[in-house]
């Protein structure tokens, strides 16, 4: 299979970009999307040429590190899917392929198609965490947990923080992010005790990065690889908005 491969070359965040062109020819439909691009950078340093910067890690959609916009859509088409998930078979003879990074003033260009993401562990530091010492680790079973809830909680603890609900927004929201991150700890015994604080601190935190605000577009649950949904949300604005009332009560 060959390609055409439309390719943002950017040497820092500092300095303009710009698309390049290149071809990739012999592409195996078993190849990986990632895998593609090592062919194509062994090719260019074979050459003498810079081969292009691109994140990767674990490549086995666990990380997120793989922030790529193919074709106007981060991760690619194919939804619930990483870029490192996303094979080469879903493509076919001929196609011009745009690859770029993620598009956001809190995610700057490290270099082509790297982004940096740090805003996201500082929002984390800022109350992704608890923060009460138990000691040596509880029996599991010791506390138990309703059945619901611990599926709610897994749900939103299934984001791996890849960005591209960011990436997706409009307004480079990271709304989504902070929702799920706030909700898996907030849904169990064991997170509730700070739940306040933490959304207070994780909001606040979110903002001061710049991120944007959530126009309620769903663009961001469109393409999360691993269908994080709205309704974290709404269970996130619900508890800030009872932080927000108990702040202002508690100084009146």
């Amino acid at each position: 299979m060959n390609l055409t491969l439309r390719i943002w070359r950017q040497q820092d965040a500092a300095r303009p970009g710009r698309f390049v062109t290149l071809q990739a020819e012999h592409v195996l439909p078993d190849m990986s999307f990632l895998e593609m691009l090592d062919t194509i950078n062994e090719g260019l340093a074979s050459r003498g040429e810079d081969p292009f910067t691109f994140d990767s890690d674990c490549r086995e959609g666990i990380c997120g590190a793989c922030s790529l916009v193919i074709n106007g859509v981060p991760h690619g088409h194919k939804q619930g899917t990483t870029v490192c998930q996303l094979h080469m078979r879903h493509f076919h003879e001929g196609d011009v392929i745009t690859i770029e990074p993620f598009r956001a003033r809190s995610f700057p260009v490290l270099k082509d198609l790297m982004v940096d993401r740090s805003a996201f562990d500082r929002i984390i530091q800022a109350g992704g965490y608890i923060s009460v010492s138990t000691g040596q680790a509880n029996e599991a079973n010791a506390i138990p947990v309703p059945k619901e809830d611990a599926e709610l909680a897994m749900d939103a603890a299934a984001c791996i923080g890849c960005g591209a609900c960011v990436a997706a927004c409009k307004n480079a929201s990271a709304i989504l992010f902070v929702a799920a991150k706030v909700s898996h700890l907030r849904l169990l015994p064991q997170g509730k005790w700070e739940k306040d604080r933490r959304v207070w601190n994780m909001v606040r935190k979110m903002d001061e990065e710049g991120f944007g605000a959530c126009s309620n577009i769903g663009s961001c649950e469109a393409v999360c690889p691993k269908h994080v949904n709205l309704d974290f949300i709404a269970r996130m604005n619900r508890d800030y908005g009872i932080a927000f009332l108990k702040a202002k009560l508690k100084h009146e």
